[in-house]
């Protein structure tokens, strides 16, 4: 059973720094209403590719309160509040962020029981992440594990819209003078060689966890393949949840009925 949804959880939410060699990561911890037992598993929210802490919203204390288990949230390096990125970004910034950086974030938060929630580039990071390390449950939303014609069409037609529109003042709003950076890091990386042949699927068969496997029936940068190619790569369970009317984003676009499947799904494993 999940808990009542609730729209302003009275969640307690902590604001730190962790520091690496590579720069500053900012982080929050958010613990439910009451707390949590100590032992607890913790939700890992992993943004997207233009994402940071704050353009979840709400999203982490929502499911915080309706799991009551606790979360972290981060930025990665060029987003939000965290440093620069450490370098120019190349193929393998995936793998990266997964094998590298997410391990060291755990440890230096003391996490040694994840719940991985991961959303587009958050959500390959999640699988990769548990292709090697034990999770008790994973999150996939709107994950890509290789890379597809409607992808780069829908990078095309976002850096179509960054030149044209004022996109570049409100991401400016979470990520201040690192905008510029960060959204060249992602349009120019994903659409240049040897990025477009990046395929993830030989890492699929690691990932022993329960896996939910979420997409909006109308994404704008990936197919249905991409959630059949995860559901049959994985040697853990699967369960696929299609969302009709929705695009990229399910967590905002159908919000009242993915955040209750995510939180039954936590809750249920953990």
């Amino acid at each position: 059973m999940t808990r009542p949804f609730r729209d302003f959880p009275n969640c307690r939410i902590r604001d730190f720094f962790v520091e690496l060699p590579e720069g500053r990561i900012a982080a929050r911890r958010i613990d439910p209403p009451g707390g949590a037992p100590a032992d607890a598993p913790v939700m890992i929210f992993l943004h997207e590719a233009l994402g940071c802490i704050a353009m979840w919203k709400n999203v982490p204390e929502r499911l915080a309160a309706m799991t009551g288990l606790p979360a972290l949230v981060y930025d990665r390096h060029g987003h939000g509040l965290s440093g620069p990125l450490p370098r120019q970004r190349e193929p393998d910034y995936l793998d990266r962020e997964s094998f590298d950086v997410l391990p060291r974030i755990l440890a230096e938060c003391g996490i040694t029981d994840p719940i991985p929630v991961g959303h587009s580039d958050g959500g390959s990071i999640a699988l990769l992440y548990a292709s090697r390390h034990p999770v008790t449950a994973l999150v996939s939303e709107a994950a890509h594990v290789f890379v597809e014609e409607v992808t780069l069409a829908g990078i095309r037609e976002a850096a179509v819209v960054w030149r044209e529109t004022d996109l570049p003042q409100r991401l400016g709003k979470y990520h201040g003078d690192k905008t510029d950076a960060l959204f060249s890091a992602w349009a120019d990386c994903w659409q240049t060689a040897p990025f477009p042949a990046w395929n993830m699927e030989a890492a699929l068969p690691g990932v022993l966890c329960p896996t939910l496997i979420i997409q909006g029936e109308g994404d704008e940068y990936g197919s249905r393949a991409q959630v059949d190619a995860i559901a049959a790569g994985i040697s853990g369970p699967a369960s696929v949840m299609m969302v009709p009317g929705c695009n990229h984003i399910p967590h905002f676009q159908a919000a009242d009925n993915v955040l209750p499947a995510i939180a039954e799904f936590v809750t249920e494993h953990a």
